[in-house]
């Protein structure tokens, strides 16, 4: 009840909702301005540590298919989340580049040959020694 008068909460399937605001680069998930770069994961390079998805969650994510690390959205986190992911990384493989260059790297990603982390080469299928305990 609000105010001693009854609210019918049917109401709220009646009132259109607002449109989304249109985005100026000015939000503060922006940092208040657009970036300078983009951000780039080299996947040939990645190992799936996945340190950079914990770090930033909204900007990283562990692709199903090949355990690689890949970005989802450039506006994901703040730069210096992002920087911090970039620091954590053991191998180097995220960088910043061009916005202008993305196209180029994800035309060349899609012609790499990349095997699924996790799965024996096929030069290596059996071990070679046995497990020890």
């Amino acid at each position: 009840m609000s105010g001693g008068v009854p609210v019918d909460p049917a109401l709220a399937f009646q009132v259109k909702a607002e449109d989304e605001p249109a985005r100026s680069g000015l939000e503060p998930l922006l940092g208040g301005a657009w970036r300078q770069k983009a951000v780039w994961v080299d996947e040939a390079v990645c190992i799936g540590c996945r340190y950079c998805a914990h770090v930033a969650s909204n900007t990283f994510v562990v692709e199903a298919d090949w355990g690689r690390s890949r970005v989802i959205r450039q506006d994901g986190d703040s730069t210096d989340r992002i920087q911090e992911a970039i620091d954590t990384c053991p191998v180097d493989c995220i960088h910043w580049v061009p916005y202008e260059d993305l196209p180029e790297l994800g035309r060349r990603r899609e012609e790499q040959d990349l095997l699924p982390l996790g799965l024996p080469s096929p030069a290596r299928v059996r071990r070679l020694l046995p497990r020890t305990r």
